[in-house]
């Protein structure tokens, strides 16, 4: 595992979006795991720059994504998919037929599920996964817990989660309770990961992912035993280690 510190949230996202890029340059019809929340927001902001100067392309690139909240309706202003056409999609030549999210809808939560691991396998596998941390320690919806589900499932969010994602939302009671999210298997079968930590407010799930015991209640601790994890946050996450 390796651990780059940078100064602030621009030299991070910068960063974060050099590695996605080489993946790119280097395999133009690579598949990219996808994160949302805040912390990426930057790094779609510098990829879609790195775009438009011509430096990558995305005309055969696939994508799949962490996680989505459940029940949610893809037009929903708060769903994942929503964010990923706000923050990339309509900003590059992506085939959005190639990009694909945990349906939010779906009816058979437990076939989707697994269709949603056969098609991440059919694709090859995912060759850069983008991942954040959450403040308990969390990665994608992955919760702390006694155990941890190896492949994507449904979800039930913790309080503290609930109440960090509330910030999106109207009010409190208007945070989905559930997610579908990749598991742990579906995150470490990808080819390399990128964790990407910015504010002082991670400090302590960054503390406790690299310095604490390898541990299913941090969950981010679990990403220390992939072969080719690279952790990249600014110097206020990084200020408790």
């Amino acid at each position: 595992m390796k651990v780059i510190v940078v100064k602030n949230y621009d030299e991070m996202s910068k960063v974060a979006a050099n590695h996605v890029a080489d993946v790119m340059k280097a395999k133009p019809d690579c598949v990219l795991g996808l994160a949302t929340g805040d912390t990426p927001i930057g790094m779609y902001k510098n990829l879609i720059e790195m775009y438009k100067n011509g430096e990558i392309d995305f005309s055969k690139t696939t994508s799949v994504n962490l996680d989505e909240y459940y029940p949610i309706t893809p037009d929903n202003d708060q769903s994942y998919r929503y964010f990923m056409n706000c923050n990339l999609f309509d900003h590059v030549n992506i085939d959005k037929a190639k990009t694909f999210v945990p349906d939010g809808q779906a009816k058979d939560v437990e076939a989707h599920c697994k269709a949603y691991e056969d098609r991440i396998d059919d694709l090859g596998g995912v060759d850069i996964q983008v991942l954040g941390i959450g403040r308990n320690g969390h990665i994608g919806f992955n919760e702390p817990d006694d155990e941890l589900i190896k492949g994507t499932h449904l979800t039930a969010l913790t309080q503290s989660t609930i109440e960090a994602n509330s910030r999106f939302f109207a009010s409190e009671a208007d945070v989905p309770k559930h997610a579908l999210t990749m598991g742990i298997e579906s995150v470490f079968k990808a080819r390399k990961v990128i964790v990407l930590a910015s504010g002082a407010n991670k400090a302590e799930a960054i503390r406790a992912m690299l310095k604490g015991n390898i541990s299913t209640k941090c969950p981010a601790s679990l990403i220390c035993l992939h072969p080719d994890a690279v952790i990249i946050c600014d110097e206020a996450a990084y200020s408790l280690v």
